[in-house]
Order: C-alpha cells, then structure tokens, then sequence
C-alpha cells in the first residue's frame, strides 16, 4: 500500500494516514497535582467544538502529554482526563491555533472514587469468595457493576423481582434500549448459583447500610509503554446503537455490526461520517431486534449474524444490497438465535457454518440451493451444559467451535461431520471468541479463566497466557502481522496486547466505559493498530501504539 505524508481531514481534526510520519506537537503541557506533583498515566482527551471525533493520549513518565502535529486542527477544544482518585480542576478548554498549544493540567483528588471505578475495580475491593464474584461477573453484561452496588434490594427481592425481570431480557438490550425475550432465559444460567449470588450481592450492595463496608480500590495507572499511544474516538449517530463488532474492511471503512437494532453502518476514518443500511425485521413479531457477528467473504461480502431474527444476511458492497438466509421454519422454535457466521473459507466448498446460542447447536447454509442442512449437537449424550458461540473455521472450511459454558474446543470436520472434543487446560475456562490465523491456529479469550490461549488445529495442542487482572474477563483474540496477539477485556476498559514469544503483556486503558466485545486488528500502516467499539457508549475506538 502507497504512504501518504499529507494529513487527512476528520470531522473537525487532523489524522495522518497509514505509515506517515510523526512531527511537532500541536498542544502538549504538562500534568500535576497536589498530591503527586507530575503526573505519569492520565489520560487527556480534547474534543473539538461540534465534532462526532475525539482523541485521547497519555501523560509521560514526566507528567508530559503530547498531541501530534496534525491531530488537532485549530478551534475550541474541550479536555477531559481519566485518572482513579482525581478530578479535573483545570483548565477544562483550550484554543488550539495554526502553531503549537501549551495547556498545563492541574487535577485535585477526590474522595468520591466510585462513580470512576471499572467493573473489576469492585471485584477487587469486595470481599467474597471466587465463586460469589464470578456470579457477580453475569450482571455486568448489560451494564457496569455500578447499578447492583448500589441498589438496596435485599435477598428476597433480588430472587423475587430482579433475577426473574433480568432473565426476561433479551441478551441485547440495554438500560436505553429494552428488549423482551418470549421465552424467559433460565436464571441459572444467566447469574450462576442464585442463592449464592442473592446472598452475595445483598451484603455488598446499600440494602443494610448507607455506605460500603469495604474500602474502594483502583487499579494503578498506566506506565511506561502503555502510555505510547493514541486513541481516537468517533460517536455513532444514536445512544442505542451497539457497535458489537467494529472490523476495518479492505475498503478503508470500518464496518459495524449492531446488536440491538437491525442495521449495518460503516465508518468512513477520514471524515467521521457514518453510512447506516437498516433493513426491515425479518422474522416480524416481538422477537429481539439486532445483530452479532461481522465477517467478510472472498470476494469482500459482508455477513451478519443475525441474533433473533434467525439465520445470516449477506451485504454486497457494491449495490448495497441484503441478502437474508433466514432458518427455515421446520428448524425454529421461540429461542433460535444465530449470534455467529462463517463464511471466512465458504469458497472452499460452498457452504457456511451458523449457529444457535440459546439452544447450543450449528448448522451450515449451502450457497448454491440457499438451504440449510439440520441443526449439529456434537456434545449429545456428554452431560453438562454446552454451547457453540464463537464459530471459526480453517483453510478446510473445518468448524471450530468455543464451548463457552465449560472448557472445550470442538472440532466438526467438513467433509465427515465427525466432531471431536480438545480440552482447554484451565479448568471452567469459558472459551468465548477468537480468530484464525494463517497457519490454521486458534487465538481465543478465555472468559472466565482470564487468559488468552492459543489452539493448533494440527497438533492438538494449547497454550495459555494469564492477562494482570482477575476478573477482567477478556472477550475476544487475534494476532497481528508482527505476531503480537490482542484482547479486549469486558471488565476493566483495557485492550491487552501480548509478545507470545516473552509473555510480556502492555494494557492500553481507554477513555471511556467501554464494555469491549470483538476487537479488529488493522494491520495496513507500519505498525499494527485496533479498531473495538464501546458497546455501552454508542462509540468506535482506534487504538494506536506508538511503541
């Protein structure tokens, strides 16, 4: 690919495209408080007057922080800055000119540090066993940890009113945007052992008393190269839209799947500027709206699947036009939900695996006679509860399926349909999502057991790495071009990247809640970067290292 040197415009700022160089700063300054005097760690975001965009970087080891030249074009810009225990006392704007900007920053502590902290911040500071805070871990899917801790059910009302209402909503809704499901989800499955996390919950919450009875903790702040980076943020059209998966295209758009609303958007980098194709329900009715899994074909096709409204869509870019694979109805019931698609290698024999979360199984769509083959239970007869969430396949167009309630990768051969079972070695792992890379290896996240792991489709054999921080519940993996490996962890608003070779991790805190779900590897510029979307915040992140 051609490198350009000349800066690209971006709703209201300035970004260089792919491989250009770095210059000058264009507002830098320094940050300091009371307490600490220089600053390493904060993150400062200026966002300009009117823009959809933001960006974001990090002080020094020197409390310095700098905004290259040709992010910040000039104008009137907001700051905000995120840093555990502190406040932003001033100054909280700045008028960046054609020259370069110094704005000191200057933060005063605040003894008020829980409306900042992350979802494994509270873990961390509560007490209680494993089990109980795993439990815990279910009820920050939707939204943070901040609504349970500080509600004052009790016991009995969070078994009698809460747990049954929350089983009741559909996997895609959120506080602003409520589903239903027609077919209450079963609580168990959902909050784990429910007498355990009643229990739990109502002696950590405000049901007893008016304050906490555990000191609040938060996490140290970002050091050394986990503050070499930049992070560009763009908001999306509405507060409801859920970027779920947010994958840079070989055209240049970042594409965006849409969990609880039926659409497909794309994010032109260069302008901020979101193209949205809504399509009606195809399964019409009170059936959840929305959809999960973003993927291309060969021939650069984007896919969707398509959550409650059953099967996948096929999006041509070039007449932009849908094409819907709904699952027929002698293989329907109220609870099909095809939350994955794979359609990576479907040129190799013409076929494209889906799944069903609710009711575990797959299933594979023949392009040719648009039907699908019956639903697959490779666990039948093994006991336990299992599921086929992420759906990956190899060059062979072989099925590779995360067995997310236990610890299992499981294997359906295309050609023989025989399915076989590889054990994860951590033990309730959880396996959720991952990528293939070339050389038909499985990067994947382990939920629960906090790691990232890596399976070879040809040997059998894993290997795991732990990420720093229990509880954060990593989502989703894939490798880059310089053979780093990423995660995005749901819990503490890190992305996490990884050397494999040293096990060295460096952790990229972002600036906002994020709840990160898919995360995109960008490999075009010379250096690897990230696309993820903020499921909570209606926001598309790029994250750039710059190190």
């Amino acid at each position: 690919m051609q490198k350009f040197k000349m800066a690209l415009l971006l709703g209201g700022a300035f970004v260089f495209a792919a491989g250009a160089p770095s210059f000058a700063a264009t507002l830098t300054g320094t940050v300091t408080s009371a307490k600490e005097g220089n600053m390493e760690g904060v993150l400062v975001t200026a966002k300009k007057d009117g823009s959809t965009m933001s960006v974001t970087v990090v002080s020094d080891d020197k409390g310095r922080y700098s905004f290259p030249d040709g992010r910040l074009s000039p104008g009137h810009y907001n700051l905000k800055v995120r840093a555990i225990g502190y406040v932003l006392d001033g100054p909280r704007a700045v008028d960046v000119g054609a020259a370069a900007t110094t704005a000191d920053i200057k933060l005063n502590t605040t003894p008020n540090i829980a409306p900042q902290m992350t979802n494994v911040e509270w873990l961390n500071s509560m007490p209680g066993s494993d089990a109980e805070k795993r439990d815990l871990v279910g009820c920050a899917t939707c939204h943070t940890l901040m609504r349970p801790m500080f509600s004052n059910y009790t016991k009995e009302q969070l078994k009698g009113d809460l747990f049954p209402r929350m089983a009741d909503m559909a996997s895609q809704a959120m506080p602003g945007l409520v589903q239903k499901r027609l077919v209450q989800r079963d609580q168990a499955r959902t909050f784990g052992g429910l007498d355990r996390l009643a229990n739990y919950l109502a002696s950590v919450n405000l049901s007893s008393s008016q304050e906490h009875k555990f000191e609040l903790k938060g996490l140290p702040r970002p050091k050394g190269k986990a503050t070499k980076v930049i992070i560009t943020s763009y908001d999306l059209p509405r507060k409801t839209m859920q970027p779920h998966d947010s994958v840079m295209g070989d055209d240049g758009y970042v594409w965006l799947s849409n969990f609880g609303e039926n659409s497909l958007s794309k994010l032109d980098p260069k302008t901020g500027k979101v193209t949205e194709y809504k399509y009606e329900q195809t399964r019409p009715g009170a059936y959840a709206n929305g959809n999960l899994d973003l993927e291309f074909d060969k021939d650069g096709n984007v896919w969707l699947g398509m959550m409650n409204q059953t099967g996948a869509a096929k999006f041509d870019r070039k007449t932009e036009k849908f094409t819907f694979y709904p699952i027929p109805k002698e293989m329907l019931d109220e609870e099909t939900q095809t939350a994955m698609v794979a359609p990576v290698y479907s040129h190799v024999d013409g076929k494209v695996w889906i799944n069903s979360a609710e009711k575990p199984r797959v299933s594979r769509l023949d392009l040719k006679t648009g039907k699908f083959e019956g639903w697959k239970v490779p666990w039948n007869g093994m006991g336990g509860t299992h599921s086929a969430y992420g759906v990956y396949t190899d060059s062979q167009n072989n099925a590779y399926l995360a067995d997310f309630p236990s610890q299992y990768i499981w294997k359906i051969d295309a050609k023989t349909g025989k399915s076989t079972a590889y054990m994860v070695p951590t033990k309730e792992s959880r396996p959720r999502r991952g990528r293939m890379d070339a050389q038909d290896r499985l990067w994947f996240a382990e939920w629960w057991g906090d790691k990232i792991a890596m399976f070879d489709t040809k040997s059998g054999e894993f290997m795991e790495w732990s990420v720093p921080f229990k509880y954060s519940s990593p989502y989703d993996a894939q490798s880059d071009k310089a053979g780093q490996v990423w995660t995005g962890n749901m819990m503490d608003d890190r992305i996490t990247r990884l050397n494999p070779t040293n096990g060295q991790f460096v952790q990229y805190l972002m600036p906002i809640e994020t709840n990160l779900r898919r995360i995109s590897v960008d490999d075009r510029g010379s250096k690897p970067a990230l696309w993820v979307g903020a499921q909570h915040q209606a926001t598309v992140m790029h994250i750039e290292p710059l190190e």
